[in-house]
């Protein structure tokens, strides 16, 4: 009989790493035990520090499990959780840059098309993104390579001519795979 998988929480090792234990899910008898402001307060078992914690109206969260003796820390645990998220929120954002984002080009590109295509590689410039420019060769093309890299050169260059104080580097110069040519260009 197959199983259903439909309803179940999907979990991945990287979530599961950065879960810590707190209060009586510390499994540990003899913990180092640090307060709320970083004091070391020394090794004692886990009923006197859980004593402490319940008296600061903190959470006591092991900090530390493979230490011996594990190092526990008295904290907030929901407001570390929530710190934690928007931390890994704000870091998500910063490193959304740095896709490779693809413009493709004809053999027989008129200049206003041309245009277009150079301000949608400037946005994706300007957005951190690497950017590959493709163009695929058709039927009698493929004879003429040499005019297709002379289109990326210039569309390349009328890119670079648009930055002001920037220059274009060439990450991956005019490749022949097949019958497209592409670059990959970045900032």
């Amino acid at each position: 009989m197959r199983r259903s998988f439909r309803g179940r929480k999907k979990t991945t090792a990287a979530v599961n790493a950065k879960m810590l234990r707190a209060n009586e899910k510390i499994f540990a008898r003899r913990l180092m035990l640090i307060d709320e402001t970083g004091n070391n307060l020394g090794e004692m078992s886990k009923e006197e520090a859980l004593r402490r914690a319940t008296e600061a109206d903190l959470d006591l969260v092991e900090v530390s499990p493979k230490a011996n003796p594990p190092i526990c820390r008295l904290m907030n645990y929901g407001s570390y959780k929530y710190q934690q998220e928007k931390k890994e929120k704000k870091q998500k954002a910063q490193n959304k840059g740095g896709e490779v984002k693809t413009v493709k080009m004809s053999f027989r590109i008129s200049q206003h098309d041309k245009e277009i295509r150079a301000k949608r590689v400037l946005k994706f410039l300007g957005e951190n993104n690497k950017v590959r420019i493709e163009m695929q060769l058709r039927g009698r093309e493929n004879q003429h390579t040499d005019l297709a890299k002379e289109n990326i050169k210039n569309m390349i260059d009328e890119i670079n001519n648009q930055l002001i104080n920037k220059e274009i580097k060439i990450e991956q110069e005019i490749k022949k795979q097949g019958n497209k040519l592409s670059a990959v260009i970045t900032l």
